[in-house]
């Protein structure tokens, strides 16, 4: 069988997993249990297809006409998609689960089906960012992704906070997006074409505007200072299942943004890898010196991750700098770490998170 075709349909059953459950009542707990089912089993397919693709090194695609504005259905997986793809398929499964004791179908009829859906869509439209390799399927992945993410983090929209922390990350993400719209209505261009494919004919000064918005755009999602302002809000205020996947994975997505664009386009001037670097390095000593400061747990979680994310952009700017003077080396060492780093914090941040829901779900206070 096709590895895409299994990986797409691991990203549907991730996105739809909580519709069953709104065919139950409000406090039935088996809508739940069908929808940590379906996401488990959408992510452990998704998984063993990634693997098997990075075991084999035959990398799957697909590429469809959809009649969409001259845009095709294009995906496909490389060993960078691959890199960012496994904690997708891992994280949001295991806080699911996580979910079913700490969010409780009965005890929250009231947001409890739609926390499900949306956690599900979010889950799918990360995969489907991934793998897209199309600007516009790239564009409608990443909205979903923006909403389902606003509707998981502000389950609790009775509360004050919780509608002030939501409407801070709505506009701050479309502000982003809109520098996603530019960057990628100059792509094509610059490119004649929507397909996310080495722009080698770009100019110098395009590739510029172009590197320009794609740090910006997916520096917001990454949550990079000083466009972090709507993540320690967030991430405190959402359920901590959902805090957990949007810092361990959601947060990487704009890092996945920034390494595919650059990779994409023609070796930039040292500028563009002393900027990531600075980002970086800026986010990284802001970020947990804030979170030193804070006596909110979820709060000095959220620095904490901002702070992480520094740390990964200092890798890519190191890379970017070593493509900019012809240093392999330095183009190995500043990715590979980056990489690594991904893989890390996408693994302990959302422990954390969970963690810090047992202790809240216990005390009664963050």
């Amino acid at each position: 069988m096709n590895l895409m075709i299994v990986l797409l349909f691991s990203v549907v059953l991730m996105a739809l997993s909580g519709l069953p459950g709104m065919l139950f009542p409000a406090r039935s707990p088996v809508g739940q249990r069908l929808a940590t089912a379906a996401l488990t089993l959408g992510g452990a397919l998704g998984a063993a297809a990634t693997l098997l693709a990075m075991a084999s090194g035959i990398w799957p695609s697909l590429d469809l006409s959809w009649g969409l504005g001259g845009s095709r259905f294009s995906v496909g997986l490389d060993a960078l998609g691959a890199c960012f793809l496994l904690p997708v398929f891992v994280v949001p499964a295991l806080a699911s689960f996580y979910g079913l004791a700490y969010w409780r179908q009965s005890e929250h009829p009231a947001n409890g089906q739609r926390l499900a859906l949306s956690f599900g869509v979010l889950a799918g439209a990360m995969a489907l960012v991934v793998l897209a390799r199309d600007g516009t399927l790239f564009l409608i992945a990443w909205e979903l992704m923006a909403l389902a993410a606003y509707f998981a983090a502000t389950a609790e929209d009775d509360k004050q906070e919780v509608r002030r922390a939501g409407w801070v990350y709505l506009i701050a993400t479309h502000t982003g997006t809109l520098c996603l719209f530019a960057m990628f209505a100059l792509w094509r261009h610059a490119t004649g074409s929507a397909a996310l494919a080495p722009g080698q004919a770009v100019t110098p000064h395009t590739a510029g505007i172009l590197f320009a918005l794609t740090l910006v755009g997916f520096g917001f999602k990454a949550g990079l200072m000083p466009l972090h302002v709507w993540l320690p809000g967030a991430h405190a205020n959402a359920p901590s299942h959902v805090s957990a996947v949007m810092s361990g994975v959601m947060l990487k997505m704009g890092v996945y943004g920034i390494v595919r664009m650059t990779a994409l386009l023609p070796t930039g001037p040292a500028w563009w890898g002393y900027t990531v670097l600075a980002a970086g390095a800026a986010s990284s000593v802001a970020g947990i010196a804030f979170a030193v400061g804070q006596r909110d747990l979820k709060r000095l979680l959220a620095y904490s991750s901002i702070e992480n994310i520094g740390i990964i952009a200092m890798g890519v700017g190191l890379a970017l700098l070593g493509r900019a003077c012809g240093q392999p080396v330095w183009v190995t060492l500043g990715l590979g770490g980056a990489l690594f780093h991904t893989w890390n914090h996408s693994l302990f941040k959302p422990l954390l998170f969970l963690n810090a829901g047992a202790v809240i779900h216990a005390t009664g206070t963050r």
